[in-house]
C-alpha cells in the first residue's frame, strides 16, 4: 500500500505531466495563429520574465525594454520552436541574451548600475546584506549601506557572463545546469564562470565577513 508521500508525489507527477501537457497544446495552437493560446503563454511567464530581466540588470527600464523585446521576439520566433529543449529553456535563453547585450553595452559606455539607488526591498540583491528596520544600531545599518556598496561595485566589475551566472544563480536560485541551458554552455562552464565571479565577491567582501 502506498504511503502519503508517494501519493503526494504521484499526484504531483500526474499534475506536471499535464501541465506540460497543457503548454505543448498552447505552444503547438500558437504557432498555427492562436492569438489567444499565445496570450495565455506570455501571461504564464510575464512576471518571470519581468522580474529576472530587472533582478539580472536593476534597472526598471532597461528590464522593460528587455521583457518587451523578449516576448517580440517570442512571437517571431515560435513557429520554428522545434521542441529540442523546455519551453522555458528557450525563453530564458533569449532573456539571459538580452540581458548579456545589456550589460555588454554598460561595459563599453563605463555606466554605474543604478542599482545603488534603489530602496531596501526593490531588488533581490539586497537579501545580502541586513535587513534595515527603525531598531536596528546606526552602527550596523552604516555597515549594511558599505556592504550594499561593496557588492555593487564588484557586481559591476565582473564580465557580463560572470555577473549574469552570479545573479542567475544567486538572485534567481537558478541551478547550474539550468543556467547553462540558458546561455547555451555546458553546466561545468556555468559553473566554472561562478567560481570565478564567487572569488572576485569573496575577495571584494573580506572586511564583512
Amino acid at each position: 500500500m502506498a504511503t502519503q508521500a508517494e501519493t503526494l508525489g504521484t499526484l504531483a507527477a500526474v499534475r506536471g505531466a499535464t501541465d506540460r501537457s497543457d503548454e505543448i497544446g498552447l505552444i503547438r495552437a500558437a504557432q498555427h495563429g492562436d492569438s489567444e493560446a499565445f496570450e495565455q503563454l506570455v501571461r504564464a511567464y510575464d512576471q518571470n520574465v519581468l522580474r529576472m530581466a530587472f533582478n539580472l540588470l536593476h534597472s526598471r527600464e532597461d528590464a522593460r525594454d528587455v521583457y518587451q523585446e523578449v516576448f517580440l521576439r517570442v512571437y517571431r520566433n515560435l513557429p520554428k520552436f522545434r521542441f529540442d529543449c523546455s519551453f522555458s529553456t528557450w525563453l530564458y535563453r533569449i532573456v539571459a541574451n538580452l540581458c548579456l547585450d545589456q550589460l555588454r553595452k554598460r561595459k563599453v559606455r563605463k555606466e554605474t548600475s543604478p542599482a545603488i539607488e534603489t530602496t531596501a526591498g526593490e531588488m533581490d540583491s539586497l537579501q545580502f546584506v541586513p535587513e534595515r528596520r527603525a531598531e536596528v544600531d546606526p552602527q550596523r545599518r552604516l555597515l549594511s549601506a558599505e556592504v550594499n556598496t561593496r557588492v555593487n561595485e564588484v557586481l559591476e566589475g565582473l564580465t557580463p557572463r560572470e555577473r549574469i551566472v552570479f545573479e542567475m544563480r544567486h538572485f534567481q536560485g537558478m541551478r547550474l545546469r539550468a543556467i547553462g541551458d540558458a546561455l547555451g554552455v555546458t553546466e561545468e562552464a556555468a559553473k566554472n564562470c561562478l567560481f570565478r565571479a564567487t572569488q572576485k565577491m569573496r575577495a571584494a567582501l573580506g572586511d564583512f565577513v
